[in-house]
């Protein structure tokens, strides 16, 4: 008999429900510190929520959010790449301005510098903080001058060193025509959902303290006895009651029917939003990630071009033709703490999508994001979409930064909206397990013995195995820079 059901009756045994990013770092968290953890996912695999390609290490992808977000973001990626350092794909982002947009690049200049400083700090505090490059190339501008005179140069044959080397093939491809200058190349590189989900599960399975239980549904939750008693069911039929002395709500964009079991009503909102697999096989391969400013929404919102490995390429356009889509913001109601989307987008979140929709849907991102790089208008479908709906607290759509909130004793309800903020969130739990006499320690360190423990050839294998099960491609699961 295990150390872990041997103790089954011992008080500080959590339950979590939800293995996405916030289910799974509040586990390995917990776990590190000696806490009990029953992990309920209904999925075969973790973290297969809404998708996620960047760290937003300073939000610039974002305008209209505020400075203090920003800099909550530069803090939370830090964190995040220290924590989950084999899901970084360390390579840079280019920030263009449409020629036809509103904005200036110049008017982006004070919040860079601001964010430069702040990061500057973070590494005077910590060295290890240094994982996105030295603070002073944070960030960098490109005249016209320099970008033509960039596009002359050879390509690079392995992983770029400086920042003119990463620029090149945006140099090559981009109609300086249809943008502003200067871009900015700034450090905020890719993450790779498919390297997460492996690594998470590879590490939860080290943890003796975890039980995790993969294709297992919560049916039902009471209050009991100081705590919770929970109802699951697995896939195969099986079924059964856990109490558990803590209860955190990680489950995603149905956090809301966890609160309706607990008779809780709380405003928040839901979003479904899809980006989109495409294969550009005449692609250079060491490519930064480059984003075309907009406004969210309108037929101009923005662009994302994202790059992975073996020429595949994720695309965002934050329009309702593509990225978003018509009623697809939904919000509570007075009566339920669950927003309700419409059944179609329900039923392909549970069954997937139909094939003339993926093809539709890819295409026009194809072409949106073709008008500022023309040769890519000869990109093809790559597979399916990634999609989900994400949750976001309170009646803010504009919310970047979020993390958990304690509506009653002992109960937990996780609110990320960026991946990043998982690290807020699992302190900030760790600290109200301590106050609850739960936990020994009230701070899960900077790294977990875990994670750092994982074999690369492992999460490879892992990951690869994910994405070809959820039907990706298989070199999704790849860095394209370590």
């Amino acid at each position: 008999m295990s150390k872990w059901w041997r103790r089954e009756m011992e008080k500080g045994h959590v339950a979590i429900v939800g293995g996405g990013v916030a289910g799974v770092t509040a586990a390995l968290a917990l776990g590190t510190l000696g806490v009990r953890v029953t992990l309920f996912e209904k999925g075969a695999s973790l973290v297969g929520g809404p998708p996620f390609c960047h760290l937003h290490a300073g939000g610039n992808l974002y305008r209209e959010i505020s400075d203090d977000q920003c800099v909550a973001l530069l803090r939370q990626s830090v964190e995040f790449a220290r924590l989950y350092p084999f899901v970084v794909d360390r390579r840079p982002t280019v920030i263009a301005v449409p020629t036809w947009d509103e904005g200036s690049p110049e008017a982006l200049l004070p919040r860079l510098a601001l964010l430069r400083d702040e990061y500057a700090k973070l590494v005077a505090a910590d060295p290890a903080n240094e994982v996105l490059g030295p603070p002073e190339g944070y960030f960098r501008l490109f005249d016209e001058a320099k970008l033509r005179g960039l596009a002359e140069r050879s390509l690079a044959s392995s992983p770029p060193e400086n920042a003119e080397a990463w620029m090149v093939p945006a140099a090559k491809r981009l109609d300086v025509s249809k943008v502003k200058f200067p871009l900015i190349l700034v450090q905020e590189y890719g993450l790779n959902m498919f390297r997460l989900a492996a690594g998470a599960k590879l590490a939860l399975e080290a943890v003796e303290e975890v039980d995790l239980r993969l294709e297992t549904s919560v049916t039902g939750i009471e209050p009991a006895h100081g705590g919770y008693r929970l109802a699951w069911r697995g896939c195969g039929g099986e079924s059964g009651i856990r109490e558990a002395d803590y209860l955190i709500n990680a489950a995603g964009f149905l956090t809301g029917s966890i609160d309706d079991m607990l008779g809780i009503r709380e405003r928040r909102m839901v979003e479904f939003k899809a980006a989109y697999t495409s294969l550009w096989r005449d692609r250079e391969r060491f490519w930064p990630e480059v984003i075309f400013h907009g406004k969210r929404g309108t037929p101009r919102g923005m662009g994302q071009f994202t790059p992975y490995a073996g020429s595949y390429v994720q695309l965002h356009g934050m329009t309702k033709e593509i990225t978003l889509f018509e009623n697809g913001l939904a919000a509570s109601t007075e009566e339920s703490s669950q927003p309700r989307l419409p059944e179609t987008f329900l039923e392909w979140i549970e069954k997937g999508w139909p094939e003339e929709v993926i093809c539709e849907r890819t295409r026009r991102a194809i072409d949106f994001l073709a008008y500022f790089i023309p040769g890519f208008a000869e990109a093809e479908v790559g597979g399916p979409p990634l999609f989900g709906a994400q949750q976001i607290p309170g009646d803010d759509p504009e919310l970047r930064v979020a993390e958990v909130a304690f509506p009653r004793a002992r109960y937990a309800r996780c609110e990320i909206v960026k991946v990043s903020s998982a690290t807020d969130m699992a302190r900030a739990i760790a600290s109200d397990l301590a106050a609850e006499g739960l936990c020994d320690a009230a701070k899960p360190p900077a790294t977990l013995p875990a994670l750092e423990a994982l074999e690369e050839a492992a999460v490879a294998k892992e990951a690869a195995r994910i994405a070809l099960s959820r039907g990706y491609p298989e070199a999704m699961a790849s860095l394209n820079v370590g």
